[in-house]
């Protein structure tokens, strides 16, 4: 049963600034009215939930020991009240669909699928899916369809990992041994396969073209991962994929926003003050004006520190840097009911001890999804 409850004393964050005004919540909802309880929240402040657009942290809690513990069911449960714990109200689940095999493989990604469904009514946030597929596993593109169909993925992005210079030379890439043992693969096997992909480099236009133009019939939201070039950004979205995931340099995410296009940055990224692998800095882009949601991407505390870094930076005030993890993912998702405070969205917040900036109490359409600390008190008070 959905909380109701008048949150007095803090202040709450709108797109025009902090506010003192009380907040309710009733029957799930954002309401204007009065209610039949308050809770005092002095020294905390109050901002919407934050929604996730892309994160793989997951697969620790799927996977604990690769080859020795499985954990689907379970692990998706810890997952969710990991997201709860730092604030996240709306996760999406970035599952790779890749020849890279293991946990980036069509098996493992049936079984997340599986274990999603199966768990998501009774989680406390919302869960959803996105298909990270690999451009080059042509002959499982039919299986990965049908995966789609099944489990009811909204969101299909495009990923292309070959090492394609150094197969094009006939040289072994680097890492190959490492890569080819956690696929489950002996490292002859794995070249093999990497140079039979790369051999079928130019059916690969035209299957994107046709997969892409098959998914955008049925309303499913397609973006790209990596675009380096203004070209790779032209390409993708010529053929309907119009979000771009962690552009590697200015060029491409400008591109991207040139002509209106959503742009996901790694806040991780912004949090370390530059990208692990020597891309574009998110702290750049955003400072440019270039970014429109800053995902987890592999931690799942990062977006919330994010934020704050951005506004520690003077690089953009709270409403602006807050909206990076709420109402601009919640938009580019197409999820109207979430992301602010207007009256009839979702009650998707939390609660943020204001001394420590630590996150003590997440609710997902009006549930309690965590509750920490000394804030317990005030909500269980009589």
């Amino acid at each position: 049963m959905a909380i109701e409850a008048r949150f007095t004393g803090a202040r709450v964050l709108h797109p025009s600034g902090w506010q003192d005004a009380p907040l309710t919540i009733r029957d799930g909802w954002i309401d204007d009215g009065p209610a039949a309880r308050e809770i005092d929240l002095a020294g905390y402040d109050i901002l919407p939930g934050i929604v996730d657009p892309h994160g793989d942290g997951f697969e620790r809690h799927m996977a604990p020991r690769r080859g020795a513990l499985r954990e689907r069911e379970a692990g998706v449960v810890a997952t969710a009240a990991e997201l709860a714990a730092n604030g996240i109200t709306t996760g999406v689940l970035a599952q790779f669909w890749s020849w890279e095999g293991g946990m980036r493989g069509p098996e493992f990604a049936q079984e997340v699928f599986a274990a999603v469904s199966a768990a998501r009514p009774s989680l406390p946030i919302d869960l959803k899916l996105q298909m990270r597929l690999e451009t080059h596993d042509l002959d499982t593109h039919a299986r990965a369809e049908e995966a789609i169909d099944t489990w009811h993925i909204g969101y299909v992005v495009f990923n292309d990992h070959l090492p394609h210079a150094r197969l094009a030379e006939g040289r072994r890439p680097p890492r190959l041994t490492g890569q080819a043992l956690k696929s489950g693969r002996n490292p002859e096997d794995h070249l093999a396969l990497l140079m039979g992909l790369q051999a079928r480099t130019a059916e690969v236009p035209a299957a994107m073209d046709a997969l892409c133009a098959r998914l955008s019939a049925r309303g499913i939201l397609l973006g790209s991962h990596d675009d380096h070039t203004l070209e790779d950004r032209a390409t993708w979205r010529a053929r309907g994929a119009r979000i771009s995931e962690f552009p590697e340099t200015e060029d491409a995410a400008r591109e991207a926003r040139d002509a209106a296009e959503p742009v996901i940055l790694g806040a991780p990224n912004v949090v370390r003050g530059a990208s692990h692998a020597g891309n574009a800095s998110a702290l750049d882009l955003i400072a440019a004006g270039l970014c429109t949601a800053l995902a987890s991407d592999y931690h799942y505390p990062a977006p919330a520190r994010a934020a704050r870094r951005c506004v520690e930076l003077g690089l953009l005030d709270w409403p602006a840097a807050w909206a990076l993890v709420s109402s601009g993912p919640a938009e580019l998702l197409g999820l109207t009911d979430r992301g602010t405070f207007d009256a009839g969205k979702r009650a998707d917040l939390i609660v943020v001890e204001r001394a420590s900036h630590r996150i003590a109490a997440t609710i997902s359409a009006g549930h309690i999804a965590c509750l920490t600390g000394r804030v317990a008190e005030r909500f269980f008070a009589a």
